[in-house]
């Protein structure tokens, strides 16, 4: 019987941030960058990178302000998405990506797309797994961040805060799971115990806040997408209350070559269905030459 490839921890000085990631495969092969969203971080790839490294070089780190990245505190550091994709535009610098496919979920996505759009030479090839780039694709799961977005009072602000407890945690993870004994409880209880460092908690407050920004960058993401048409894979849990399966779909109008696929699941489709996504992500890329 083979080993599965080991993944490797390590870090990566950016600035004043301290980029923790997980690496496997070897770099002499192409690289996919992982990119994770909220509340998660790279541990939520623990199960697809060992399925992809015997072929690909697999690069997953943790954005500020969640799982292992150190950086500094909120009023040191401004948390918005601009920030965190310049974070992650000199990590790729760092430890030394020159080319790359991306794989965005969630927050990935909105940075991984800026991140493209920086270096559209750089990106061989993007996946999305529920990562969202369309008004199409949001749900009434927003109501109270767009709330916010609107008003933003600390009333408002207050009003949001009820997305960081645990029952919510969890339910992000189950949601939409026809079995939620596939989920694995650490992966929840993981995020929330992370959440709750001091100070973390107004840290995602404020990136709710800033996430209207990406909203605003959505015919920016288009205009890339039409004008470059890297190869596209998108791979979403159908039952996702956050990014809804028209968002998936909305990618082909701007890359009309867009492949789509939906799965029996809900946002955290890797917790149930990691070794299907991996055969989409080999397939997809073989087709493509990566």
């Amino acid at each position: 019987m083979s080993s599965q490839p080991s993944i490797a921890l390590r870090t990566a000085v950016v600035g004043p941030v301290t980029v923790f990631y997980r690496e496997a495969g070897d770099p002499r092969n192409p690289t996919i960058l992982l990119l994770h969203g909220f509340p998660s971080s790279s541990h939520m790839f623990r199960d697809l990178i060992p399925l992809l490294a015997d072929r690909y070089h697999i690069v997953a780190p943790d954005l500020p302000g969640f799982g292992f990245t150190e950086a500094p505190p909120r009023g040191d550091f401004t948390y918005t998405f601009d920030n965190l994709a310049k974070v992650v535009e000199d990590f790729t610098d760092a430890v030394g990506l020159e080319r790359y496919a991306l794989y965005v979920f969630d927050y990935g996505a909105p940075v991984g797309f800026r991140l493209a759009m920086s270096r559209p030479e750089r990106v061989s090839a993007i996946i999305s797994q529920n990562g969202n780039a369309y008004e199409d694709g949001l749900g009434d799961a927003w109501a109270p961040i767009r709330a916010y977005w609107a008003d933003p009072t600390p009333e408002n602000r207050e009003g949001i805060r009820s997305v960081l407890t645990f029952e919510a945690t969890r339910w992000q993870y189950v949601h939409g799971v026809p079995d939620e004994t596939a989920v694995a409880p650490e992966a929840y209880w993981l995020d929330y115990a992370l959440m709750n460092r001091p100070g973390n908690e107004e840290i995602q407050i404020d990136l709710f806040g800033d996430y209207s920004t990406n909203v605003a960058m959505y015919p920016d993401f288009h205009a890339y997408f039409a004008a470059h048409t890297p190869p596209f894979l998108a791979v979403w849990g159908r039952h996702d209350p956050f990014f809804l399966p028209p968002g998936a779909e909305a990618f082909k109008r701007d890359n009309p070559d867009a492949e789509v696929h939906l799965l029996d699941t809900g946002h955290f489709a890797l917790e149930t269905h990691a070794p299907e996504i991996a055969v989409f992500i080999r397939r997809f890329l073989e087709r493509h030459g990566i």
